[in-house]
């Protein structure tokens, strides 16, 4: 069984694992793991048989900081685009691999970074704050990142006389808007 990432504030439980014989496949994938000196990351999204053989399971955040601590060579994330772009984001000497090519996120989609981009020429001086679950190029124009945990914190640091942008996710900043008391124009992003 794989660990289940335990951290605060992000609490990830674990589903529990049936004790039924792996798979062809399943084997397969752990002699290949073993071979390339691999790791396998899964989001907690992902199907059962998959966790089954991911040496972590959690989510977006949590396993990012697994990427950033491996040793492996190579890193097999089974989540989408905007997760392995950060597991390679903190890891650029190493191989990181998605499955799935066509994993996508709207949310993350739904920000592309030619449209920021083209936002910020628009509109010189905004401060951007990024949801964390977003694409490299999202993150490479944004002044800041964060997580839904630490994101009323960030806000609250950004300076007074800053117009501030929230990307992508139009929910998580309206209630930072809320709690911290800030203007915030919002991305129209949402999952």
């Amino acid at each position: 069984m794989p660990e289940v990432l335990d951290y605060e504030p992000l609490v990830i439980s674990s589903k529990g694992f049936k004790e039924e014989p792996l798979t062809a496949i399943q084997e397969e994938i752990l002699q290949l793991k073993k071979e390339r000196n691999a790791v396998i990351l899964a989001h907690n999204y992902q199907v059962d048989s998959i966790q089954r053989i991911a040496d972590y399971v959690g989510d977006s955040l949590g396993l990012s900081y697994r990427a950033a601590e491996t040793d492996a060579d190579v890193i097999l994330f089974s989540g989408v685009h905007f997760m392995a772009e950060t597991a390679k984001i903190v890891n650029p000497d190493k191989k990181v691999i998605l499955p799935e090519l066509e994993a996508g996120c709207s949310l993350s989609d739904s920000c592309p970074a030619e449209k920021l981009a083209a936002y910020k020429e628009a509109n010189p001086g905004t401060y951007v704050v990024a949801y964390i679950n977003c694409s490299a190029g999202v993150k490479a124009l944004s002044d800041v990142i964060c997580t839904s945990g630490n994101a009323a914190k960030i806000v609250e640091r950004v300076p007074e006389d800053k117009d501030i942008l929230f990307v992508p996710d139009q929910n998580l900043g309206q209630w930072v808007a809320k709690q911290t008391g800030r203007k915030i124009k919002l991305w129209p992003g949402s999952c």
